[in-house]
């Protein structure tokens, strides 16, 4: 959140002073209430100024990254992911690499065929594997290049954008599957994958945020 000279201003008179009254942070910039009403406004709705009727405003100790930070906590995986790109385990390599350029993603989820996620492959993975290869890339299956699981980094939609960031940041990976455990007719017991979280998605995130604060 960046702000103007004056809300910095009105921010080191209320530290310094707090609790303070709108009457009296005016008359230290010499200026009028309805001239500071929309900066108060602001700096209380961003979480750095709290306001108590007939006490005034005082600092509530948080910086702008913190509030930043306390956003993304509060920001759930479900409302900000995106479709996840999903091919079979036996879809040909160059069936995914057609997939991946015809959806524009940089990330392809690989299920079995009762939906059970089983592993992922990456844009880097499929390039390394297309330059120079003496492979037919129509007859080796995706299965045999994707990275399996259990090493597959994943998420789900009810924990926090925070959380879900740092596994990116950890992993070194774009882009992780949003996932739910599912039991299938027979019994047995998978994941199933219902969205894509992707660096995308995060520094979209963060644009809304910037706009809103």
């Amino acid at each position: 959140m960046e702000l103007t000279k004056r809300q910095e201003a009105i921010l080191q008179i209320v530290k310094g002073n707090g609790p303070i009254t709108s009457e009296q942070i005016a008359e230290r910039l010499s200026l009028t209430r309805a001239t500071l009403r929309p900066d108060l406004a602001i700096l209380t709705m961003a979480g750095l100024l709290e306001a108590r009727p007939r006490v005034g405003y005082f600092f509530s100790g948080k910086s702008p990254n913190r509030i930043v930070a306390q956003k993304l906590r509060r920001v759930q995986v479900g409302s900000v992911q995106s479709h996840p790109v999903v091919v079979r385990d036996d879809t040909s390599t160059h069936d995914a690499i057609v997939s991946m350029f015809l959806e524009n993603c940089g990330t392809l989820f690989v299920v079995d065929e009762r939906g059970f996620l089983q592993g992922v492959v990456s844009r880097k993975d499929l390039l390394k594997l297309s330059v120079g290869s003496l492979h037919d890339l129509h007859k080796l299956p995706i299965g045999v290049v994707m990275t399996r699981m259990p090493n597959v980094i994943t998420a789900e939609s009810g924990e926090s954008v925070w959380d879900a960031a740092k596994k990116l940041v950890t992993h070194e990976v774009d882009a992780v599957p949003v996932v739910r455990r599912v039991t299938a007719p027979d019994g047995t017991e998978g994941l199933e994958v219902v969205g894509r979280l992707s660096k995308t998605n995060i520094t979209r995130l963060f644009v809304e945020l910037g706009e809103s604060t």
